[in-house]
């Protein structure tokens, strides 16, 4: 297929093109966070675009007739806030020489730190050569805007070949999954921790319960107004406990919960019927996944944090056949919960051929260092038998 039939155009948002053309691209097993509603939610409330460091400039492959044949979710970074991959030290090398390091060009999630597709490319197009067109023209507009690099966050395993092909460097990030194998029920689980996990599981549980909470599943199709408001709070108060500000709006959430409802699921914790404490789940029924993303509370209880975050979520994924329930990024806390090391990737591309060299020696010595880690993780694996996945 001849490249010349196609060509590039960046867009400021979605909203420039239609949500049929978007969504075309999507394969089944994209997940809710490529949706256009998600990522239009995003922009049209202000979470990301005008001021907030996330400028959107998404890369989009046409054809001559102007038909989407392949898109990539792009942004122009004014910081390293929200991705999940630090790259702090890169940029205060660049500083210290007097370059800068932002903006940059960053393929990615906002504030999502999940793996899936980043090069989106229509089932009637040549997949290898509009993947190809994509990368190529990323690697254009960080030459010809003066940006100091391009990043693809947690792309997916299929993907990181073209990106190693056109010059991008990987770099190893270690997440914590936990993985439903056939549990019956929660004390099934619990059967095949170490006696040392089950007994630590089992004592948090009893120090919640015995302040006599009681939970609500929600389902995002059952969730009110009243219930968005009072999870947002929550989630809010995380952010205010930690001396920082929400990424997301309330607006946004509410939005979210109207346009997306089948992939969320919303855990509320009790104290004599008033609400205390939320968690929210996003859901991915094709591909049996559940994502735990936000967590809060407005009073304070000892393990009320690992009751809904992690062990409400888990009874839930048993309840309902999910098979993975991903934890998110860091946090070596939930190996003790029965989550297991996921060694995921995201792939670099430097412009300056100085730095790109730095950086490439940095990513060797934290690739070994990484594996070292991951070894060392798996001498703690909460099952009684298992290996790490990856």
């Amino acid at each position: 297929m001849n490249q010349d039939a196609y060509q590039l155009r960046v867009i400021q948002s979605i909203s420039e093109i239609d949500e049929r053309s978007w969504e075309d691209l999507l394969t089944p097993d994209a997940g809710p966070f490529l949706k256009y509603a998600f990522l239009n939610t995003l922009e049209n409330t202000g979470c990301v675009g005008g001021n907030t460091g996330w400028q959107v400039a998404h890369l989009l492959v046409e054809n001559t007739q102007s038909e989407l044949i392949g898109a990539m979710p792009l942004y122009l970074k004014q910081h390293s806030y929200g991705e999940f991959v630090f790259d702090w030290a890169w940029a205060q090398a660049y500083e210290q020489n007097n370059l800068a390091y932002y903006p940059k060009a960053l393929s990615a999630i906002p504030f999502t730190p999940v793996r899936g597709p980043r090069l989106l490319v229509s089932s009637k197009a040549d997949k290898a050569v509009v993947q190809e067109i994509l990368v190529a023209g990323l690697k254009t507009l960080v030459t010809q805007n003066n940006l100091s690099s391009a990043h693809v966050l947690f792309p997916e395993s299929g993907e990181l070949t073209e990106l190693k092909k056109q010059g991008f460097m990987l770099r190893d990030s270690v997440q914590f999954h936990w993985q439903n194998e056939g549990y019956q029920d929660f004390e099934h689980f619990l059967t095949a921790l170490t006696m040392k996990r089950r007994k630590n599981i089992r004592r948090e549980r009893a120090e919640v319960a015995a302040n006599q909470l009681s939970y609500r599943h929600i389902a995002g199709a059952d969730a009110t107004s009243e219930d968005w408001s009072f999870f947002y709070r929550c989630y809010e108060n995380t952010y205010i406990e930690h001396r920082s500000s929400p990424y997301l709006t309330e607006e946004c959430i509410q939005l979210l919960g109207q346009s997306m409802p089948e992939n969320f699921h919303l855990i509320i914790a009790c104290r004599d019927e008033r609400p205390i404490a939320s968690s929210l789940l996003v859901i991915d029924r094709f591909t049996s996944k559940a994502y735990g993303r936000y967590w809060g509370a407005i009073e304070y209880l000892p393990c009320l944090h690992f009751e809904l975050a992690y062990y409400q979520a888990i009874e839930y994924c048993i309840r309902e056949g999910i098979k993975t329930f991903e934890g998110g990024a860091q946090g070596e806390h939930k190996m003790a919960r029965g989550f297991l090391p996921t060694t995921i990737q995201s792939a670099h591309w430097i412009a300056d051929s100085g730095f790109s060299n730095a950086v490439k020696r940095f990513l060797e010595r934290e690739h070994e260092g990484m594996a070292a880690y991951v070894d060392e993780l798996e001498q703690h694996i909460p099952l009684k038998s298992t290996k790490v996945r990856s």
